[in-house]
């Protein structure tokens, strides 16, 4: 019996893919040994090479085992890099102003200059723009590199976990005031550190101990300034969407929230409730339950343009479907997406939830019209793909959750008594005909997931959609007018 072994050959696509990246890695490692370089001679520069090549391949071989998407995004990539090689540009960028400022200052110890460099802007950022996992492969990277360019064993420690701290501070940030949050947690840490390692030298009574501990809070300060000033630069620049961004969209006043309220009411309404259904689905299942509100609340914007051919805008009026041909009526509600996709883009919104936009019906059949098509006369039985979303299915697991609490919400229109019983019955069907129908095929959601998912809608819904009694006194039209109303001076409402 003989045994075959496999051998990646030197010309195969996945040879020249490790080759490219090893020279990418060895290209950002030259740059990094230039700024690490504290002189001329080739044996420095050499090591430092080395150093930061076996460094930025640990970080490499890290982001591949834990988060494969971002070595695939060519942009994320480039701007870990940037990341990297930034951080040590302002480290050697302040280390250098600070140090000829304590020299103008006859500070004697003008080595304390280094309490002062704000490398954990570079943390906080990447937990800002990547995520946290990532803060913290990228801290214990830029940590040991600065440590290897000053030469001091205490450095590494005073930067890893000042990075981290600021990595930490940042994990939920909601609003732009957490930066400067952050920034005050980094100060703190500071001089924690600096207090620790002048006792360890036996310095603490010093005539530089002063110095050292405004350095420290500098230092704080800087971090916050630097993130505040960069991060809008790096979102526009490489379209990344964070949740201060996400928070930024779901202002009223934003210009496409104005244009569904006045224009299509009930869709605005509707979009509410989807994003409560996916907001809750998406704690559960472990995904940002920002995007998913926001997302929600943007995914039928296309309605705006037509929004009296959709029902919930109609108010009782006859329905404009009642002149027109199936095929015509589900041409326009189709075409939705495409004009919720052009105003997005339009407004500019997050490429994210354009795409959430565009796969929040999948390739799902309009089976009212579809049917309607069928039981006309007519010579040939209707192409069932003419009445479709084009898609693509879903590709993520919020444009998942958007497309089954949209589908769920509106369902639960036609619930005439919403009992409990009734109400987890109908999230039932409609989320088990969007598994049936292949429509979470493409997406990474578990049956787990699916389960925790149909609980949590299950919870909302009959919250939303509880009864309330019949007020004394008072007829609703409710199909009590028979009964007397009881005799109240003053009624009051709950």
């Amino acid at each position: 019996m003989k045994t075959e072994l496999s051998i990646t050959k030197p010309d195969s696509p996945a040879a020249r893919s490790a080759l490219a990246m090893a020279g990418y890695l060895f290209g950002v490692a030259v740059i990094t040994s230039l700024l690490l370089a504290v002189d001329a001679a080739p044996s420095r520069f050499i090591g430092g090479t080395l150093v930061s090549f076996v460094l930025l391949f640990v970080l490499y071989r890290d982001i591949m085992r834990y988060k494969p998407a971002y070595v695939n995004n060519y942009a994320m990539l480039l701007l870990l890099s940037l990341m990297i090689i930034g951080t040590l540009l302002i480290g050697r960028s302040f280390e250098y102003v600070l140090s000829g400022l304590l020299k103008g200052l006859d500070v004697s110890d003008t080595g304390i200059a280094v309490y002062g460099i704000p490398i954990a802007t570079g943390a906080m950022l990447v937990t800002l723009l990547f995520d946290f996992h990532t803060a913290i492969i990228f801290s214990f990277t830029v940590s040991l590199l600065t440590g290897y360019w000053l030469e001091e064993a205490f450095f590494p420690i005073y930067t890893f976990v000042a990075s981290l701290t600021a990595a930490f501070s940042v994990i939920r940030c909601k609003k732009r005031t957490a930066l400067l949050r952050g920034g005050l947690y980094v100060i703190l840490a500071n001089i924690a550190l600096v207090i620790i390692f002048l006792i360890s030298r036996g310095e603490l009574i010093s005539d530089s101990t002063p110095a050292a501990l405004v350095l420290a809070v500098f230092s704080g300060v800087s971090v916050s300034a630097l993130v505040s000033l960069l991060l809008p630069v790096l979102e526009y620049a490489f379209k990344i969407t964070t949740d201060i961004s996400l928070l930024e969209l779901l202002d009223l006043n934003q210009p496409l929230m104005k244009m569904l309220m006045i224009n299509a009411p009930g869709t605005y309404h509707h979009s509410v409730i989807v994003g409560n259904l996916v907001e809750s689905a998406a704690e559960a299942v472990g995904v940002n339950p920002l995007l998913a509100r926001v997302s929600s609340y943007y995914h039928d914007i296309g309605k705006a343009k037509m929004p009296e051919y959709f029902v919930e805008n109609q108010s009782g009026a006859p329905s404009k479907h009642d002149k027109l041909t199936p095929h015509m009526s589900s041409m326009i509600i189709i075409n939705h997406v495409k004009e919720g996709v052009e105003l997005a883009r339009h407004y500019k919104l997050p490429q994210t939830i354009i795409d959430i936009i565009k796969q929040h019906h999948g390739t799902a059949l309009l089976s009212f019209f579809y049917q309607k098509a069928k039981d006309m006369p007519q010579d040939a039985v209707p192409a069932e793909d003419e009445y479709k979303y084009p898609g693509p299915k879903p590709q993520t697991r919020v444009a998942a959750l958007v497309m089954m609490a949209d589908a769920v919400e509106a369902s639960s229109k036609v619930l005439n008594d919403p009992t409990p019983a009734r109400i987890s019955a109908l999230v039932e069907k409609i989320i088990n005909h969007i598994f049936l129908e292949g429509q979470l095929d493409e997406c990474e959601l578990t049956l787990k997931d699916i389960s925790e998912i149909k609980k949590r809608f299950i919870y909302i819904l009959t919250g939303i959609l509880h009864k309330r009694i019949d007020y004394p006194g008072f007829d609703f039209g409710n199909g009590n007018s028979h009964k007397e109303p009881a005799k109240i001076e003053k009624p009051k409402f709950a």
